[in-house]
């Protein structure tokens, strides 16, 4: 960024967000990218493997200390929840089951949800369309920080302070900044989850049920797998507020360090996205990116610059087009 000191706004610009026009121009001349697009089948699999893996992990926690609870819970569990979180995500895009399934793929979300411990998936899903058709749009996409976060959590202090906060505030921002009625969906998403969680409750008793939810609250906090959180969209070189990550996280989560990539072509599935770089590499390899989600934690607590200030935002009502 430009300037030495902390931040006292948003960095607001007055245009579309970029990714519907390079669609168009990389599809242009590599229209073999379309290929790339349609379901992943594979992804069912390797989530149920991931949802079965966490029920273990429920019963072989429940007669260990409470210091071992949590430290499973950070060091194991909310590696998978967050990754399955991630899922979630790609879930969200119709990955599993394609765009003419899509109560399989909603009601296969909720499946993905249950170790996460609390509701989510379904009203992910209502949020994060917002997100990709109104990139920072003020008021819509519910992904920037309010100013208030910009105003308060300005020293390394606080800011380490929001990035543990981070779960908390990502169910609370769209309360205040968007708010939308709930759907009969999120009501079974609720339902369904906490008839697993009393199931859980139920078999081996209270330590496997705070194993899931300490797991997530946890992971999707302070730990380096929350760095795609700040990395993806924080403003580390000025005018860029899509940026990727080409680290060896990447495995481990469905491929959501590819974002630049992810939001050109949000019909691709994780799995395909480095295909994408591969086959158009002119569009991508001169862009900044990161190598490192802790290095990108540390910079954004120990450098003034950076702050829950540090993104584009946009006043118009965006990009209609996906």
């Amino acid at each position: 960024m430009g300037n030495t000191g902390s931040r006292d706004d948003f960095e607001w610009v007055y245009t579309d967000q970029p990714h519907t026009s390079r669609r168009k121009e990389i599809l242009a001349k590599y229209p073999e990218i379309k290929k790339l697009m349609g379901p992943d089948p594979n992804m069912k699999w390797v989530v149920t493997l991931m949802v079965l893996t966490q029920l273990l992990s429920c019963y072989l926690v429940k007669g260990l200390p409470w210091k071992w609870v949590f430290f499973w819970a950070y060091a194991f569990g909310g590696c998978v929840n967050h990754s399955l979180a991630l899922a979630i995500h790609d879930i969200s895009h119709n990955v599993p089951f394609g765009n003419n399934k899509a109560k399989w793929n909603r009601f296969f979300g909720m499946f993905a949800n249950l170790p996460i411990g609390v509701p989510y998936a379904t009203s992910f899903k209502k949020y994060h369309v917002d997100h990709h058709r109104f990139l920072a749009v003020e008021g819509l996409d519910v992904d920037v920080p309010s100013k208030l976060e910009g105003y308060f959590f300005n020293t390394p202090l606080r800011k380490f302070l929001w990035l543990f906060l981070q779960p908390l505030l990502y169910v609370l921002r769209p309360l205040f900044i968007n708010p939308k009625p709930i759907s009969k969906m999120e009501v079974i998403n609720v339902a369904v989850q906490m008839g697993y969680d009393l199931l859980i409750y139920s078999l081996w008793g209270f330590k496997p049920v705070v194993y899931m939810v300490a797991g997530t609250l946890l992971a999707m906090g302070l730990h380096p797998f929350s760095g795609h959180f700040i990395a993806e969209h924080y403003m580390y070189a000025k005018g860029y507020d899509t940026v990727s990550y080409y680290g060896p996280l990447n495995w481990f989560t469905f491929n959501v360090g590819y974002h630049m990539e992810h939001h050109d072509f949000p019909s691709i599935p994780g799995s395909r996205l480095p295909l994408v770089r591969k086959i158009a590499p002119e569009y991508y390899n001169h862009l900044p990116y990161h190598n490192s989600w802790i290095l990108v934690l540390w910079d954004f607590v120990f450098k003034r610059e950076l702050g829950p200030f540090s993104r584009v935002k946009r006043t118009h009502k965006g990009d209609k087009n996906l």
